[in-house]
């Protein structure tokens, strides 16, 4: 028997929180910036309650942290964070790409090209970067879970919300780049994964990403190791020769 039963509406503090983190990964609050209760009231249109609440899960989710007494901003990057958020990002869709292709089932790409669409609708209605954030990485998501590897599926999902703040930056980084180009660098991906070869589809994914984001932005942000900063002179390095 279907299940016919209405899920409950979002409460206000949940939709506050999806606006709050919309302005996050759109780049409206930059990395660092505090969140000021009594000003976002006044951009929500809303009470004070709802707001605090919203800004309590988006620190439960990672999204913002403490700042001062009594204060929220939202979460800086360091380049070790990128390194480690961008190197186990890449480990993960290539280990999906090496198991799922080729993929003998069309069937089995609905989900991909159902992603894609929302990602073309979202670029050709001009809904904003978060949004070109949002629907990016569920295109992301479900290229991944073409492996049929639950686990890994998991994994990449937990990595979500980081994996998000680094697209956020690399969106807002490319800047010769609007959201059409965006879409048509997914369609890219989709057209390769669907012809089948794994070794194309894997070096179509190393030329999809960061680049712009790592060579743009990374330096500028704090906190930087030994490991991460060797990662980026091998990256450079072979761009170079490329």
């Amino acid at each position: 028997m279907t299940d016919r039963r209405l899920a409950p509406p979002p409460s206000l503090a949940e939709r506050a929180a999806d606006a709050v983190r919309a302005m996050i990964l759109g780049g409206e609050v930059l990395p660092g910036e505090r969140l000021v209760e009594s000003r976002l009231t006044e951009q929500l249109g809303v009470s004070r309650p709802p707001v605090r609440e919203a800004l309590q899960q988006l620190e439960h989710e990672g999204l913002v942290v403490p700042s001062g007494r009594r204060g929220l901003a939202v979460r800086t990057l360091t380049r070790h964070d990128v390194y480690e958020i961008v190197t186990l990002r890449d480990s993960l869709e290539q280990l999906a790409v090496r198991l799922a292709l080729p993929v003998t089932d069309e069937e089995r790409l609905t989900p991909l090209v159902a992603a894609l669409a929302d990602l073309e609708d979202g670029a050709a209605r001009d809904h904003g970067n978060a949004a070109l954030v949002e629907r990016g990485f569920a295109f992301h998501l479900a290229l991944v879970a073409l492996s049929g590897h639950r686990r890994l599926v998991a994994t990449y999902r937990d990595l979500g919300l980081q994996v998000r703040l680094c697209m956020s930056a690399n969106v807002a980084s490319r800047t010769h780049e609007d959201a059409a180009g965006n879409a048509a660098r997914h369609r890219v991906l989709l057209d390769v994964v669907r012809a089948g070869d794994p070794d194309a589809a894997l070096a179509a994914l190393a030329d999809h990403g960061h680049r712009s984001f790592l060579a743009r932005v990374v330096d500028e942000l704090p906190g930087g190791s030994a490991a991460s900063d060797a990662w980026l002179a091998r990256l450079r390095g072979a761009e170079g020769h490329a």
